[in-house]
């Protein structure tokens, strides 16, 4: 059997993950692929029990060290329990976020040293990494108005100062500068049937697909 594909969607708050994920699900599924559309942080009940804990409640509840060891503790029980056999089956999994919002939020925003996210990262996961990065990339007061629309309470990432959501979407086109060969930078303010358009021409071109 061969390996399945691991797609991560990225990017700043209300910048249409969430709605992309959903669009890519129905699309790849209709080219016959066994399609898992996951979350972070989440994707098992252990990993949502520490979502709670990591949106809910005031900005400042925790630490950048203390969100990042968190975050690697419910990514390592999301790789292991869904994620990794998936892939080993054949499926293909999108994820709404991964290992690049540690590095932009608790990173980059967040102040956390590059050396200590590494560490943590590595004895979490090892080399494990996406085979395709999709950040879709909007202005933060954008992203946040959107946010706001949707009429649910604010979490502690949305609540942070607009200084924060700068430094974060610098962060995330950072990473994409870096990693060229791994990432695509999306325009979000696209409407959603294009904005899924111009991923799947991403994926089609980075990725072999039926």
């Amino acid at each position: 059997m061969e390996r399945g594909r691991f797609i991560t969607l990225e990017g700043g708050e209300g910048a249409g993950k969430t709605t992309l994920a959903r669009a890519l699900g129905e699309a790849l599924t209709a080219r016959g692929l066994e399609i898992v559309l996951t979350r972070e942080p989440g994707g098992t009940p252990n990993a949502e029990a520490l979502r709670t804990l990591l949106v809910d409640g005031e900005a400042g509840r925790w630490s950048a060290l203390g969100e990042t060891l968190l975050l690697y503790a419910a990514r390592e029980d999301h790789v292991r329990r869904v994620i990794a056999p998936a892939l080993e089956r054949g499926a293909w999994v999108i994820c709404d976020r991964f290992s690049d919002s540690t590095r932009a939020y608790q990173g980059a925003a967040g102040g956390l040293a590059p050396g200590r996210l590494n560490a943590i990262a590595s004895a979490a996961l090892g080399t494990f990494t996406p085979d395709l990065t999709l950040i879709t990339d909007l202005e933060p007061e954008a992203g946040l108005a959107r946010a706001a629309a949707r009429g649910e309470a604010m979490t502690r990432f949305e609540a942070r100062p607009a200084d924060f959501h700068a430094r974060l979407r610098q962060a995330f086109l950072a990473i994409a500068a870096a990693e060229p060969g791994r990432c695509a930078v999306l325009d979000a303010s696209l409407p959603p049937k294009a904005l899924a358009a111009a991923a799947l021409e991403v994926i089609a071109q980075r990725l072999a697909m039926p």
